[in-house]
């Protein structure tokens, strides 16, 4: 069992927000998880440096769009590399074809041709990376590769309709710039801007059409808050090239479009609830003042098919069922698991099939309630490394989170055991041999305890506007979990406050202010350090703030005089470390509330940054480079360099009660044994 932590052994994940850049490199160790350490000497490392190889953080078929044509669902991955689409047929419940599209980290948008001839992909990229964002894929002759066709001005791509006459739409988005609505002409080959409908829009995930009409969703469920629009939704005159707003005012307070369909002489929309519940809304194409809309209770409406006058749709919750006639939603009930998040639903011949975070594929009758469920990797899709999250770890276990995955590493036994939890495990502590995770999205803190926990479960819940946990750590002193969060939809962030023993919990919103999102959050004697990080353009770029977490008020704080914001603390002694986004150093003197000392360490942490504290040293890992920090001088020195760590969102580094290091190298998990001079 893990002992109590103490100030120079917390056991504290940095985590780093979903803008982190992931350095997918390839491994540098090969050897298996119970491989020999190899010597520091060796590979440049300083003397009593020793860095142990435990394989794969995660391995999964990850995935992140479904979509059925005929007797076959297409699947496209999910911070794999390659980025593939896989072919899984279903009389025979194999995976019959796979192709390579070798751009971006995931396929999020898929759209068949009317004919069926014809699957197209829209990737999501870390950055421009100068080639196509747009596939297609002739099912016709499924051994040939998908082909680049395009690319958007908008980076992602997040959402894909083909209109009756084969002409293709894209819609998506790219940080910093309103989404526009995109077209693919499959005569020309040509990919042009038809606009953008919506200035204030920070990304758009809906797109349907018709033959005269185009049917455009946007919002801000990601970088909202500081004057971003909400949910909003455009009809474009495919004749006149011309915007409408049709956006019914109910939608008004939700932060996002979340799914558009057509279904016979109805537009369906399905949007992303912050404050208020997701709504589902059903539009006559004729008179789009003519509608209806049902709030749903729930937080998501999306993945919408049709089964003649029910409307089936995909909640965080499980499937729904909407009648028309009636204007009742209902919960849809079968005999199988948990479905995890959903990426796929489609109808036919009175089955649902749905495709699942977690890796499989379920066919659902829905009359009988009965289902078959087939787990892809069995089934044929390719099991791969993927890029990886919060880490975790004690004496036991090492526990790595990803997409709808939490990976165990048995430091005994050198087992993987990959456990299910809804999308992403963004940090984590372990107390007493116990797992408690920051889920996102909206997700609140999930924990496992593997003594008698078959798989994770919810704990807590919080605002579901403060949807994204970015850094857990625990105070001993107080008895609490505290987690650091953000809101993507209105702007700011929280401090959550978590007692594992009596279940109490809190959540202080905006405790910096109504622009700076909690990033990071470190503990002394009983006083939350809350690090602020600022999205906008406006106000201070990172401000500190020393936060009573019992009492729930505000100490002290200090404007720190930073370019970007901060990306993590940590506690040694009697100093509070920083590091900025881009490299910046600082520590702070809590006793004197001054900036002590300041450094800039670009050359080592070029962006987002993790810290832990073990065996009295700080630690820190960028993306590039694992470094600690003299306690004297505050001089830092190299303890692995070109670690290059496949991370998703940011890099992370923790330590157990032994004072070992666990971060990654490539798509390896490794653990670091350094004993400086």
């Amino acid at each position: 069992m893990q002992q109590p932590p103490s100030m120079d052994r917390r056991r504290l994940l940095r985590a780093s927000g979903a803008l982190g850049l992931a350095a997918a490199a390839a491994p540098l160790f090969t050897a298996p998880a119970q491989a020999q350490a190899t010597q520091a000497q060796a590979t440049g490392h300083r003397p009593g440096t020793t860095v142990t190889d435990l394989g794969p953080a995660i391995e999964q078929f990850a995935l992140m769009s479904g979509l059925q044509v005929g007797d076959t669902v297409y699947i496209g991955s999910r911070n794999l590399t390659p980025t593939r689409l896989i072919a899984f047929h279903l009389p025979t419940r194999r995976v019959v074809s796979t192709t390579d599209l070798g751009t971006g980290h995931s396929v999020q948008a898929l759209a068949a041709d009317p004919t069926g001839t014809y699957l197209y992909a829209g990737v999501l990229t870390k950055a421009d990376e100068g080639k196509p964002n747009l596939f297609r894929w002739d099912l016709t002759t499924p051994a040939e590769p998908a082909v680049g066709i395009g690319r958007t001005g908008d980076r992602d791509i997040r959402e894909l309709a083909v209109a009756p006459d084969g002409t293709v739409y894209a819609v998506g988005g790219v940080p910093g710039k309103a989404p526009a609505l995109w077209m693919y002409d499959p005569g020309t080959g040509a990919v042009t801007s038809l606009g953008i409908p919506d200035a204030h829009a920070t990304l758009a995930r809906a797109v349907a059409a018709t033959d005269t009409t185009v049917f455009f969703g946007a919002g801000s469920v990601l970088a909202g808050g500081d004057g971003a629009s909400k949910a909003s939704l455009y009809a474009y005159d495919r004749a006149a090239g011309t915007f409408t707003d049709v956006t019914p005012p109910e939608l008004a307070k939700d932060p996002s479009l979340r799914e558009l369909a057509v279904f016979g002489d109805r537009l369906v929309v399905g949007t992303s609830g912050s404050t208020e519940a997701a709504k589902l809304a059903v539009l006559d194409l004729a008179d789009l003042s003519s509608y209806t809309v049902t709030a749903t209770g729930g937080k998501v409406v999306k993945n919408l098919t049709a089964d003649g006058d029910l409307i089936h749709f995909a909640g965080e919750g499980g499937l729904h069922s909407y009648a028309t006639a009636t204007g009742t939603i209902t919960p849809l009930d079968f005999d199988g698991p948990d479905l995890g998040e959903i990426w796929g639903l489609d109808h036919a011949d009175g089955t649902l099939t749905v495709v699942s975070g977690y890796g499989f594929v379920g066919e659902i009758d829905t009359a009988a309630g009965t289902s078959v469920i087939t787990d892809l990797g069995t089934a044929g899709a390719p099991v791969t490394p993927q890029t990886t999250m919060g880490i975790a770890a004690d004496s036991r276990y090492v526990y790595v989170g990803g997409n709808n995955v939490i990976a165990r590493h048995d430091l005994r036994t050198g087992k993987v055991t990959n456990l299910r939890a809804p999308g992403e495990a963004k940090d984590a502590e372990v107390l007493n041999g116990v797992l408690y995770t920051g889920q996102y999205s909206s997700q609140g803190i999930w924990t496992y305890a593997p003594s008698h926990d078959e798989q994770p479960r919810q704990l807590a819940e919080f605002p579901s506007e403060q949807n994204r946990p970015l850094d857990v750590c625990y105070d001993a002193v107080n008895r609490l979990l505290l987690v650091g969060a953000q809101s993507d939809t209105e702007g700011g962030g929280s401090l959550w406050t978590y007692a594992p023993e009596s279940g109490r919990k809190a959540a202080y919103v905006n405790p910096i202010d109504g622009i700076q999102l909690v990033r990071a959050v470190a503990t002394r004697d009983g006083m939350a350090y809350l690090g602020g990080d600022n999205p906008t353009t406006q106000g201070p770029r990172g401000t500190l703030v020393a936060f009573d977490p019992v009492a729930g008020r505000e100490s002290w704080r200090i404007d720190l005089p930073l370019s970007t914001g901060v990306a993590a603390l940590a506690v040694r002694g009697g100093h509070l470390y920083g590091l900025t986004r881009r490299g910046g150093f600082f520590v702070v003197d809590p006793r004197i509330r001054r900036v002590i000392h300041t450094a800039d360490h670009r050359a080592l942490c070029p962006g987002f940054a993790a810290m832990v504290t073990s065996g009295g040293v700080v630690y820190g890992v960028s993306d590039t480079t694992l470094f600690r920090f003299d306690p004297r001088t505050f001089a830092v020195s190299t303890v692995v360099p070109e670690i290059n760590g496949a991370w998703y969102s940011g890099p992370h580094v923790n330590t157990d009660s032994r004072g070992g290091l666990y971060t990654m190298r490539g798509h390896h998990l490794v653990r670091v044994d350094d004993r400086p001079a």
